[in-house]
């Protein structure tokens, strides 16, 4: 019998509850689910790579069959690596599936062994971004309904509130 395994790239900065929907349900679907942070080469990030992970880590700390990676280089090459045929993608609304579809294109072209699945955010994380949730913490304002609260805690520290 095979193991499936999946990867869910993103540069989670910081992890947000639609991240942990799509983790959480995308954990119940496959044996081996590998989160890779990447580093957005077009957004300043506010978290190190290292403190993204351990930020996952423990939001995911209840999913036995999660693993968190850093990974540089080509999504697909990282696929190769791990034996992973699958990336999960998620997405809150329309306006996310035209970046998602030139990605997934470049990916297919890459490897096309490697298939990607789109998986809607719940409803109620559709407008949570890891943008506006930094926007939001910067103002000092209460984040407690978006991220989990060792996440809220980090975002305080690091906007000193």
């Amino acid at each position: 019998m095979s193991t499936t395994k999946a990867v869910i790239p993103g540069s989670f900065d910081p992890i947000t509850y639609g991240h942990i929907d799509i983790i959480d349900r995308s954990a119940d679907r496959f044996d081996e689910l590998h989160i890779c942070v990447l580093k957005n080469s077009s957004k300043a990030g506010t978290f190190s790579i290292e403190e993204r992970i351990e930020l996952i880590k423990e939001s995911v700390k209840h999913l036995d069959n999660v693993t968190v990676h850093h990974f540089n280089g080509l999504l697909v090459d990282f696929c190769d690596e791990l034996g992973a045929q699958t990336i999960i993608r998620g997405l809150r609304a329309v306006s996310d599936f035209e970046y998602e579809l030139r990605l997934t294109s470049m990916n297919k072209k890459l490897n096309s062994d490697v298939e990607t699945m789109y998986m809607m955010t719940s409803t109620n994380y559709s407008f949570i971004s890891s943008s506006v949730v930094k926007e939001v913490a910067a103002y000092k304002a209460n984040v407690s309904d978006f991220v989990p609260v060792h996440v809220e805690k980090a975002l305080n520290k690091k906007f000193r509130k």
